[in-house]
């Protein structure tokens, strides 16, 4: 599902469905905790409102095994950029998502 997709179903979502989304809009895995980590990283250095949001892999919707292991590794991690957020999905917070670098 595309970060457009997402963002017209509510205006708040949490940070972990933003990065499938955008990785996904860039043919790139999602499933690789250090690239979340660099991706909060990114947002909250270009001043993107966030909100830490406590989220349970059950609550995010994660169905998939792949994604419930995910967001468990995630939580074992004392690094602030393994946290998950909440980010209002607006043209701003979008283009600064997009320009996010995926590739490294």
């Amino acid at each position: 599902m595309s970060l457009d997709e997402i963002r017209k179903k509510v205006i708040f979502h949490n940070s972990i469905d933003v990065w499938i989304a955008a990785c996904s809009e860039k043919n790139t895995v999602w499933s690789n905790t250090e690239g979340y980590k660099k991706f909060i990283s990114y947002l909250l250095k270009n001043n993107l409102n966030l909100k830490v949001f406590s989220l349970c892999a059950h609550e995010a919707g994660a169905t998939e095994q792949e994604k419930t292991k995910f967001t468990d590794l995630l939580s074992e991690s004392k690094d602030p950029n393994a946290a998950t957020y909440t980010i209002k999905l607006n043209d701003a917070s979008l283009d600064i998502i997009r320009k996010f670098d995926f590739e490294n």
